[in-house]
């Protein structure tokens, strides 16, 4: 007696064997929002290239401390002076202008700068002023091989424009000098003085600040010459 195969039968009385699979159905998948908002980020980007490309570069602004001549002393010491160094500060060294903008707060200008360090200028401008005046009868800048009688030194204490007032800014300078007689190790100053000029400038700008900063130290200088060809000086 031989048997038939079992077909199993589902519910509704279809063999399991003819059941037709359903159809897949494939629907497109929208793009995600993150996606988007990459996208409108790197066009952003793309744009904000382009015009770092077509801006113009800021322009670095340079100035020289160049005071005019002092009057002429209506005599020469007897003798040669060699001027060194005036050495500044430390906060005002550098090349680029300070700012003073609170009680103890300062700030520099990345692009508004002296051409050389304020200590070569402030020392040729000294030397340059004292030969134009005629103080002694030569005058020898530091890098001079000449030998001198008397030895002028210098510290700068401060060198900025004081801008704490919006309304009314100033350049403000202090140079303090000393004379020694040349020669020996160590030796101590037989004169010195203490210079300090603020001048108010006419708005606050880097040309301004130059501006008022040449008359400060313009003064200086002549003072300078005025007080040296009048002091009374030990024997040489």
């Amino acid at each position: 007696m031989s048997l038939l195969p079992i077909r199993e039968v589902t519910a509704g009385g279809t063999p399991a064997s003819c059941r037709r699979a359903a159809p897949i159905i494939r629907c497109p998948v929208p793009i995600g929002r993150g996606v988007a908002l990459a996208a409108v980020a790197l066009l952003a980007m793309a744009l904000a290239g382009c015009s770092a490309l077509t801006r113009p570069a800021p322009v670095r602004q340079t100035f020289l401390l160049e005071p005019g001549s002092p009057p002429a002393a209506t005599h020469a010491r007897p003798g040669a002076l060699r001027v060194g160094i005036v050495r500044v500060a430390a906060p005002f060294r550098g090349k680029a202008f300070v700012y003073r903008t609170g009680d103890l707060s300062f700030q520099t200008d990345y692009y508004v700068e002296f051409l050389v360090s304020p200590e070569a200028m402030l020392t040729e401008q000294t030397a340059r002023a004292l030969d134009r005046a005629g103080v002694f009868e030569r005058i020898a800048g530091p890098g001079a091989s000449a030998d001198a009688d008397w030895h002028l030194d210098g510290f700068a204490s401060a060198l900025y424009a004081d801008a704490r007032d919006p309304a009314k800014a100033w350049a403000e300078i202090a140079v303090t000098y000393y004379l020694t007689p040349s020669g020996g190790v160590a030796q101590t100053p037989v004169w010195t003085r203490e210079y300090h000029r603020r001048v108010a400038m006419r708005d606050p700008s880097p040309g301004a600040y130059a501006d008022a900063l040449n008359v400060a130290f313009g003064d200086i200088v002549a003072e300078l010459a005025r007080d040296l060809a009048s002091a009374k000086l030990p024997a040489r």
